[in-house]
């Protein structure tokens, strides 16, 4: 299953596909008992979007058994002991993604020309992502953080590493000489290598880093690199070889103080923009104002969800869930708009918003 939205990958997946492009979408859970229901749920959906497609006149038999392929081949990948909080799957005739989400999503099934992304682009942004790079003499590893775990991202090279021809961290270690490892030069070229890979890895995806190595470690790439010197530097030796919740314990008081950080400077600015009449709040005026790319900065609570209507086009009422003509995902519909229109989201703790009801927003003008 994935869990990394790139910018490349979004491009990919918003491509045109020939129809049907099929989006199902499912809540899961990650606990019991709750997650009990979370199979027959899953296949339910699944038959829901297969009956869809059986009744769809402008898709032909070979269409249907194709995509009606995908979908059985994806939930057949689905791993429902390590879901989250919603899962998408995407089938198309000759491919099918499984994505797992950190942010619920309505249950919902669309056939159209191109997948539903706005949901993954809502969760990545509720994720906060950062990256990790877990620095030692033989081994540098990459990280792929978000709100509340680590995994590992093998891609664009990571993780580096040098044979034991080359380096023998054995021997250094039994003479007791591991700080000379610091001066060798090949230790300067792996290093240097580590740090051109991150710059790329930061110019395609730009996010918060962490790096983590000894001291030593760190003191060689800040003096050979560039991408640790705005980084935050976490003297703690290990992780490179570590597991995911070593590096996230390492980690997690970091970002909860940089979240901390970040939920008082968007109360601030809320509040500066309030004084000179350029903030939105409430689902209905932000939604109005996102359409109209007026939107600079975005702030949501964690949770926040709402259903509602689009009774004339002007305004939303608010619905109950299931209902026909319902727009469940509203609030994923305006962050993936004001990201398209290059406004910064941020979502901040359940309550922080107080009287502006879960959603509230800075104007350009």
């Amino acid at each position: 299953m994935e869990h990394a939205l790139s910018p490349a990958t979004l491009t990919e997946l918003r491509r045109p596909r020939p129809y049907p492009a099929v989006s199902v979408l499912a809540p899961t859970h990650r606990r019991e008992p709750e997650n009990a229901q979370d199979p027959v749920r899953l296949r339910n959906v699944v038959a829901e979007a297969k009956k869809q497609l059986e009744a769809d006149p402008s898709v032909t038999r070979e269409r249907r058994n194709d995509v009606a392929r995908q979908l059985d081949q994806a939930l057949a990948e689905v791993d429902l002991a390590h879901t989250e909080e919603g899962l998408v799957i995407f089938a198309a005739p000759g491919e099918h993604q499984v994505w797992s989400l950190a942010r619920s999503v309505p249950e919902r099934v669309v056939l159209s020309d191109t997948f539903l992304t706005r949901n993954l682009v809502a969760a990545q942004a509720a994720e906060r992502p950062f990256w990790v790079l877990s620095v030692s003499p033989d081994r540098v590893t990459l990280w792929n953080g978000g709100a509340d775990r680590v995994t590992e991202s093998r891609s664009d090279g990571f993780p580096l590493t040098r044979t034991r021809e080359n380096f023998d961290a054995e021997r250094q270690q039994q003479i007791g000489d591991m700080p000379s490892t610091y001066r060798d030069e090949g230790t300067h070229h792996f290093l240097r290598d580590a740090d051109t890979a991150m710059a790329r890895v930061l110019r395609e995806q730009p996010r918060p880093l962490y790096v983590t190595g000894e001291t030593a470690a760190l003191s060689l790439l800040d003096e050979i690199g560039t991408v640790s010197k705005d980084a935050t530097h976490i003297p703690h030796g290990g992780l490179a070889n570590g597991t995911p919740d070593a590096v996230w314990q390492a980690v997690r008081p970091l970002v909860a103080a940089e979240d901390r950080r970040n939920a008082d400077s968007v109360a601030r600015r809320l509040e500066a923009a309030q004084g000179r009449k350029a903030f939105a709040a409430g689902v209905d005026e932000v939604w109005q104002n996102a359409g109209e790319g007026r939107i600079s900065l975005l702030a949501v609570e964690e949770n926040y969800r709402v259903t509602v209507r689009d009774t004339a086009g002007d305004h939303l009422v608010p619905a109950e869930s299931g209902d026909r003509d319902t727009r469940e995902d509203i609030v994923d519909e305006i962050v993936e708009q004001c990201l398209e229109t290059g406004a910064e989201v941020r979502f901040v703790p359940d309550g922080a918003l107080g009287e502006a009801r879960g959603i509230a927003g800075v104007l350009r003008y």
